[in-house]
């Protein structure tokens, strides 16, 4: 009876240990978790992130489009894992902010270590993802640089031409023309180190939904910049206030 009961036993644990190794990972609260049984698009939100000039804080910046709705960022734990599997992803708590009076958003978070990020948002019943992004506080952060923007002002037209900082990695410039209010008039990305208001000659990717107003001799405005690496994190930020002659 002892060694019947010892053999049952035994056999038990057994089947717990081969249960144990054949159950599927744990997707709850993740990425992957959160992404089944829908459908998804990946690549399809525009999204990037900056260290502040307190380089402890990170900004995570994205564009909503008109219709985005229960937008939410992951993050992995670190950044030695594959940036494309999902459930390595876990969702982060942070609120959102606005940028440029809500014509963009952020999440501003403290991050332990370097890391992936991914925002999602959903439209038209799918969930839209970003490309992975890298965070780089520690190693790359975002260097602060107005005074590497020149902007001829003369006329209604300025020309804004930049100068990279001590990164070399940038693969696109996001430049964004505002008035006092903060408001934005004009978004938009150049593979060069110039852009005019409001040509479009060399503009690959314009997120200015509306027509922009021509600009005003007399009236102050700002020009933002940022320097975007291909794994999405921001080699430079730049901000310059300019008045038209």
């Amino acid at each position: 009876m002892i060694k019947r009961n010892l053999i049952s036993g035994l056999f038990a644990v057994f089947l717990i240990s081969c249960s144990s190794d054949n159950e599927e990972p744990q997707l709850d609260g993740t990425l992957a978790g959160d992404l089944t049984d829908k459908e998804m698009v990946l690549g399809n939100v525009i999204a990037c992130a900056a260290s502040n000039e307190d380089p402890s804080v990170v900004s995570v910046f994205l564009y909503p489009r008109a219709g985005a709705s229960n937008i939410n960022f992951y993050e992995t734990e670190h950044m030695e894992v594959d940036e494309n599997n999902f459930s390595s992803y876990s969702k982060g708590a942070a609120e959102l902010m606005d940028v440029f009076n809500g014509y963009l958003l952020k999440y501003e978070i403290v991050p332990d270590q370097e890391k992936w990020v991914i925002v999602t948002f959903e439209e038209d019943g799918k969930v839209h993802l970003s490309n992975p992004i890298r965070l780089k506080q520690r190693t790359k952060p975002t260097e602060y640089l107005p005074q590497n923007v020149t902007v001829d002002n003369s006329g209604v037209m300025p020309i804004f031409s930049w100068e990279d900082g001590a990164f070399d990695d940038t693969v696109i410039y996001f430049q964004v023309v505002s008035d006092e209010n903060n408001t934005l008039l004009s978004g938009t990305y150049t593979m060069d180190q110039i852009f005019q208001y409001y040509e479009l000659d060399n503009v690959v990717l314009n997120i200015t939904v509306t027509e922009p107003p021509s600009l005003m001799l007399g009236n102050n405005y700002n020009f933002s910049l940022l320097a975007v690496s291909e794994d999405n994190w921001v080699n430079l930020f730049a901000e310059v206030n300019f008045t038209l002659e």
